[in-house]
């Protein structure tokens, strides 16, 4: 039996992945199955590599150059034993307003600029932290990030290239305009390959859909233009793709270099880019530990991550994430380890090194039509509703605005919206699951078996920002006769610098009112805040323990039993 891999948290987090390989050991029958595997995905990832290259802006070749650097290096370098990284739909919406604005070189400056945050996210150990952004969110960011790469594959799918503009209303406006100007023979092949990608996995799940598709359709394209009908393909918009591998660049210097005077204007799609990938990797990751059963490090994910993005620009590539249907694709193919994504990669190269000429003949709206296939999936539009009639309204409120933050105006926007309403839907939840309740009269009179003059109060919920003020507000409402006040902080796993301010304040009006307070069942956090912020035992005036039972008999031996009632 293979060894188990135990994480070790004081690691530095790289290469989690490979080095759990090397502690339980790899084999030929290991071998043999990532090989499999590895083939599958590759023929999976072949044409969308390109498909996402265009709809990005970018030449064909760069799609699979970024799947064959970026995969390797974040497959040696990360934190998941599954995952298969390369260029996905989810970045689109990002990279083409990037290649448009800023053009081919300013895409891979971004990508680099990226790649310096996601290694900052991972060495900071900030990979859990993605865990808490709100699945309203990443739903209207997705849904919406569907229906924008569906709206940019029109043209190609009408036979209309690419459509201007660097919004939705542009592009939609300039289809409006030219729409006359479509082209049967590329719609013919675009809906010849819509019907093959939805029905052929209805029929087989042993050949790739996206493999049967683009095969065919390139038949069908050239039997058309032997019949002299015109249908748009790689070769005839982009001059076809180069033999080459992956050469060494300068990414600042691609087609007529960066103005690094732009680097100010550049930076939030880069963070942009970065928040997506960490996103979208992170939970590849889990759905793959779900599939199989291992376990990913989040931390060691985001710095191969950002290692395969600081290193892509400098081979001709871009942005790159964990791609989830590509990992499932290889999970299912029964891929065990890191090695199934780096023979991904190596079957990439050969293909472009060996069969270049023959992926020129694609037509273009079998590449839109393939991309609406993963538009469609994306948006979900049956799982949206659902959760439109399901969820509470707060979070509807989030799913709509980032929805309609990602069609209306761009990623950039709706992802810094997006951390915002995640940060204060946190707060309000902390806000609804914090709660308090005081035992006895506010004016001390007795009641539940307190003595005069005590009165209870049981905090329940972390004294966090936005709860804290809910929490002890009660408190100001005491007086009359109270000499003594308990605070049960034992329901109060952890504290924070507002929660701190709050306490502080309370406890000064109580003082001020000559009213002894009782801090007890104290835990861990709350004990270490309290001793930085000063808040020790003062004879008469504070008391700090940690055992709620004892703290109320002893302050009724002090004091006295109450009376019967």
């Amino acid at each position: 039996m293979p060894k188990r891999f135990i994480v070790d948290e004081g690691k530095l987090p790289f290469a989690y992945a490979l080095r759990g390989v090397a502690a339980r050991g790899y084999g030929s029958g290991d071998f043999r199955a990532d090989m499999g595997a590895g083939l599958t995905v590759g023929i999976v990832a072949l044409p969308l590599s390109i498909a996402l290259a265009i709809a990005s802006g970018a030449p064909p070749q760069w799609g699979l150059f970024t799947a064959i650097v970026a995969g390797t290096v974040v497959a040696l370098t990360g934190g998941s034993m599954h995952s298969v990284t390369g260029p996905t739909a989810a970045f689109v919406v990002i990279l083409a307003p990037i290649t448009t604005r800023f053009g081919l070189s300013g895409l891979l400056v971004a990508t680099f600029m990226a790649g310096l945050i996601l290694v900052a996210m991972g060495l900071l150990r900030m990979g859990r932290l993605i865990q808490f952004i709100p699945y309203p969110v990443t739903t209207g960011f997705t849904a919406g990030i569907g229906v924008t790469i569906a709206v940019l594959q029109l043209g190609d799918f009408l036979g209309l290239g690419s459509l201007q503009g660097e919004d939705i209303w542009n592009r939609l406006a300039d289809l409006s305009q030219r729409f006359l100007q479509m082209s049967l023979p590329d719609i013919a092949v675009g809906v010849f390959s819509l019907a093959l990608l939805i029905f052929t996995p209805r029929l087989t799940k042993k050949v790739p859909a996206p493999l049967v598709a683009v095969v065919l359709a390139a038949l069908a394209g050239f039997l058309m233009t032997q019949a002299g009908l015109e249908v748009a393909t790689i070769d005839t918009r982009f001059g076809g793709i180069p033999a080459v591998p992956p050469t060494p660049l300068l990414p600042w210097t691609v087609e007529g270099g960066f103005d690094f005077a732009s680097l100010s204007e550049l930076a939030p799609s880069a963070v942009a880019i970065a928040m997506l990938g960490a996103i979208e990797s992170l939970l590849c990751a889990v759905v793959a530990d779900g599939m199989t059963g291992s376990r990913h490090d989040p931390d060691s994910e985001l710095v191969g991550l950002g290692l395969g993005n600081l290193i892509v620009p400098f081979f001709g590539g871009f942005a790159a994430t964990g791609a989830i249907a590509r990992t499932a694709t290889g999970v299912r193919a029964g891929g065990r380890t890191p090695v199934a994504a780096v023979i991904h990669s190596v079957f990439l190269l050969v293909v472009v090194l060996a069969l270049a000429p023959l992926l020129g003949s694609i037509p273009m709206a079998a590449m839109a039509a393939l991309l609406l296939v993963v538009a469609w999936n994306m948006a979900d539009a049956r799982h949206f509703a659902r959760m439109l009639r399901i969820s509470p309204r707060s979070d509807i409120t989030v799913l709509l605005v980032c929805f309609f933050l990602t069609v209306v105006f761009d990623m950039v926007v709706a992802v810094a919206v997006g951390v915002v309403l995640a940060a204060f839907l946190f707060m309000r939840r902390m806000v609804e699951i914090s709660g308090a309740k005081l035992i006895g009269d506010a004016h001390g009179h007795s009641g539940e078996g307190l003595p005069p003059g005590v009165v209870f109060y049981d905090i329940a919920g972390p004294l966090f920002f936005g709860a804290a003020e809910k929490a002890l507000g009660a408190l100001t409402t005491v007086g009359g006769e109270v000499h003594t006040v308990i605070i049960d902080l034992e329901d109060v796993p952890a504290v924070d610098a507002t929660g701190l301010v709050a306490l502080e304040s309370t406890l000064e009006h109580l003082h001020g009112l000559g009213i002894k307070v009782i801090l007890t069942g104290v835990q861990t956090q709350p004990q270490r805040a309290f001793a930085r912020a000063g808040l020790v035992d003062v004879p008469g005036k504070l008391e700090i323990d940690n055992n709620v039972g004892d703290t109320i008999e002893r302050v009724i031996a002090e004091v006295g039993e109450a009376p019967p009632a």
